[in-house]
């Protein structure tokens, strides 16, 4: 059935593409008929806008690979630099959710670490639509902030690096065997602002791959057995995507540039002092408009990314 509603959805977009490319251009014709520049002037703008759809769904014919139609776990982490990186790791998990809620996904907070004074340490979010981990699987890497500190009193510039993680959620499609005596699982009690169950009860999980180093928690439940559950599904998950990885040389590629999360690592850079830049330093897109980037507007760096790695796949196969 989701196979069935995403190819209606498909086709029904081409066809709302043609009737407007044919009404639009019969509105053209019509207007300079009768000499009427303000239809032709609207006919024109609602071409551009299909150019624009249209170009979205080519991208998206791009998203084909095994699990690209899955929904996906988005992790971020703060990295080196206290308050001001963890402000900037809030920034990046407010950036993803905004993006997922233009696109009519759901968000599910699974893990949520708060940092001392400001932002978060880390945060796990579960993102549910079609394409959901073909369009986010791009974003995994290391971003960088340049900005004016709002946390030092001298306003100086100060730097920050944050880091993504995508992984795909797995189906019944695809199996993957986890022994119980490759991990390791501890409990804790989980964080937050409190209330009659937080902080009360160790029922936080916290799962260890041994072989890999792999770690993933839930605390997100009251149920210490449903975030058991939820953790096995994230480790599952996890160790999938290391599969992908291996088989994807580009994959590799971008998995060794996550290794540190810090200078020479990055794979985009957000300058919002003393000039306003977003920079993607793998396909070299750029927006002046930072203020949308960190709102959500994200498709264009998406759109780039699935591009050349598409490309760069193809070469490899030949």
């Amino acid at each position: 059935m989701r196979e069935r509603q995403a190819l209606e959805a498909a086709i029904s977009s081409v066809h709302a593409i043609e009737t407007g490319l044919s009404d639009n251009l019969e509105l053209i014709e019509l207007g300079e008929a009768e000499g009427d520049a303000e239809v032709v002037a609207e006919a024109v703008a609602a071409l551009e806008a299909l150019k624009v759809t249209a170009a979205r769904m080519r991208v998206e014919t791009l998203l084909s690979g095994e699990a690209d139609s899955n929904d996906c776990y988005l992790e971020v982490h703060s990295g080196a630099g206290g308050t001001e990186s963890q402000d900037w790791a809030q920034m990046l998990f407010r950036m993803y959710t905004r993006w997922a809620e233009r696109r009519g996904f759901k968000v599910e907070t699974i893990e949520y670490s708060a940092g001392e004074e400001a932002g978060i340490k880390g945060a796990t979010v579960l993102i549910k639509g079609h394409n959901a981990y073909g369009w986010l699987k791009t974003e995994s890497g290391v971003h960088r902030l340049v900005r004016i500190s709002p946390y030092d009193s001298q306003a100086r510039r100060h730097t920050s690096f944050s880091s993504v993680w995508v992984y795909p959620v797995i189906d019944d499609t695809i199996d993957i065997d986890v022994n119980e005596s490759d991990v390791r699982i501890d409990t804790y009690r989980a964080s937050g602002a409190g209330g009659q169950h937080v902080n009360t009860t160790d029922s936080a999980v916290r799962i260890t791959h041994i072989a890999t180093g792999i770690v993933v928690q839930c605390q997100n439940e009251r149920s210490q057995h449903k975030n058991k559950a939820q953790a096995w599904d994230m480790l599952r998950a996890r160790l999938y995507e290391l599969e992908l990885q291996k088989r994807e040389e580009v994959a590799n590629a971008e998995a060794a540039s996550k290794t540190d999360i810090g200078w020479g690592h990055q794979i985009r850079s957000y300058v919002l002092q003393p000039y306003q830049l977003v920079k993607d330093l793998r396909t070299q897109v750029e927006s002046t408009a930072p203020s949308d980037v960190l709102d959500g507007a994200l498709d264009p760096f998406m759109e780039a990314s699935l591009a050349q790695r598409v490309g760069m796949d193809t070469e490899a196969e030949s």
